[in-house]
């Protein structure tokens, strides 16, 4: 039987013992599925075990590694992927009722290219239904339930990518593929402790995933740490034909070596009122992590964001693009199926945003990315707490969650603009919940973010803290 470190270590090191042939890749993934089979109906962090499939991934990377065929840094490493994703072996639910018993004939462009480096595919994960689109306020809007955070099961994993997060930090599987359309990526990894790194929109194919807001949506990793972001991201970025919003930039990890002259000292700005009225420890804990980056880079305070209605635009979107993508569903009144009572009739109200508002809100885009364009001219990273508070708990709504918490948080904006973010582990709050920091870069500018939150990771142990599951 395998210990317990072994499900927590990183791809690197579970890599280091499979490639060595210390671990096997059949045991490897037997045990993560036992892990998977017992916590995760308990986490709500599980829609699909893809038990049979999983084993013959397996028994094909063993015979590989008994040859000297080695594919990569993922090759071997068991992982899950949130219920948006197209498998064509195993239903792909959206994480709602409709939509249960849904199957697709071919894999999602990033399920693809994750099974071509070797990694093992353990598992479809649960997610809030529809990804949100709907306004769901509770926690329980989704087709398995509650999702719920390891640290603390009577609190929420996060949105909407509520079982990638929950599966990670419990250690039932080594990494998972989350997406973000405003939030879905960085929320879940803070609720959950792990790292989470969002992509530049267009930097991973969309192919074979479910459209929410196909000029917002976007797909990433959530993992153990930066580092192991890293593995992944490089494994799914890239062009893809299937998907005409990709771009031909491909993402190295590790970077190539080269010879340069000694970095100047990053420049990082602190968001403005994203930590002075969060939770108590939420704010100690931010402070000490700004108080490290003070050591080596050249920290601004109270930067402001340009100021446009993030917010509106956000919301505009996502409505209008939503109701467009799920308008089927929401005019033939199968709507009603959904899990919680908003989702059942929020798409109505979508379906009435005028053509003049959307088009407005796209409008607004250029002037906001060429704002913030001029903004790192002057700052490399921005920084903000990932979330103001810990997680939320399961049993009331988020309005009355944490109610006197108010803080601006850059996700919103961040996602209208299409910029990457990382967000990382810091500390723990109220209950013994995770904390986490978020940095916040330019276009493209990914490499920058692994590396200064890997070094954040170099200097503390947030990322190595794992939960007691009884």
């Amino acid at each position: 039987m395998l210990s317990d470190d072994i499900y927590f270590a990183s791809i690197s090191e579970l890599g280091a013992q499979l490639r060595a042939r210390k671990l096997s890749p059949v045991e490897l993934t037997e045990g993560y599925l036992a892990r998977l089979e017992k916590y995760g109906p308990r986490l709500g962090a599980v829609v699909t075990i893809m038990r049979e499939s999983a084993l013959k991934e397996a028994r094909t990377a063993e015979r590989e590694f008994k040859r000297g065929h080695y594919r990569g840094p993922l090759h071997g490493i068991p992982c899950g992927v949130k219920d948006l994703l197209a498998t064509h072996d195993a239903p792909t639910t959206w994480g709602a009722t409709p939509y249960k018993d849904q199957k697709f004939d071919d894999d999602a462009t990033v399920v693809r290219r994750l099974r071509d480096a070797g990694a093992i595919l353990l598992a479809k994960l649960a997610m809030v239904e529809l990804a949100g689109g709907m306004g769901y306020n509770h926690a329980d809007a989704s087709l398995t339930g509650a999702g719920r955070t390891p640290w603390n099961t009577n609190y929420w994993s996060g949105g909407s990518s509520s079982g990638p997060g929950a599966a990670t930090a419990a250690g039932l599987v080594a990494f998972a593929i989350g997406s973000e359309t405003s939030g879905s990526i960085i929320t879940p990894s803070a609720f959950c402790g792990v790292t989470g790194l969002r992509p530049t929109y267009g930097r991973v194919s969309r192919h074979g995933a479910m459209a929410l807001s196909w000029t917002l949506d976007k797909l990433g990793p959530m993992c153990r740490s930066a580092a192991d972001c890293g593995y992944v991201l490089a494994t799914i970025a890239g062009y893809d034909p299937l998907d005409p919003t990709s771009h031909n930039r491909p993402f190295r990890y590790p970077p190539p070596v080269v010879s340069r002259p000694p970095a100047r000292k990053l420049r990082v700005a602190v968001l403005k009122g994203s930590y002075e009225q969060a939770q108590k420890e939420v704010r100690d804990n931010f402070l000490a992590s700004v108080a490290w980056l003070k050591k080596t880079a050249q920290v601004t305070m109270d930067v402001t964001l340009p100021d446009f209605p993030y917010g509106a635009v956000v919301g505009t979107i996502v409505n209008a693009e939503g109701a467009s993508a799920f308008r089927d569903l929401i005019e033939s009144g199968r709507v009603k199926e959904l899990a919680v009572p908003e989702d059942r009739i929020g798409g109505y109200s979508m379906l009435l945003v005028p053509a003049v508002d959307y088009l407005h809100a796209m409008r607004l885009r250029a002037p906001m990315r060429r704002a913030w364009a001029e903004m790192f001219k002057k700052f490399d990273l921005l920084v903000a707490p990932s979330r103001a508070t810990v997680a939320n708990p399961v049993d009331k709504s988020f309005a009355e969650a944490w109610p006197g918490v108010r803080a601006t948080s850059p996700i919103g904006a961040a996602n209208a603009v299409g910029v990457p973010a990382i967000s990382v582990p810091n500390g723990f709050g109220v209950e013994g919940l995770p904390t986490g920091l978020q940095f916040v870069g330019p276009a493209w500018s990914e490499d920058l973010l692994v590396e200064t939150a890997a070094r954040y990771q170099q200097a503390t142990d947030w990322h190595r803290r794992r939960p007691s599951l009884a």
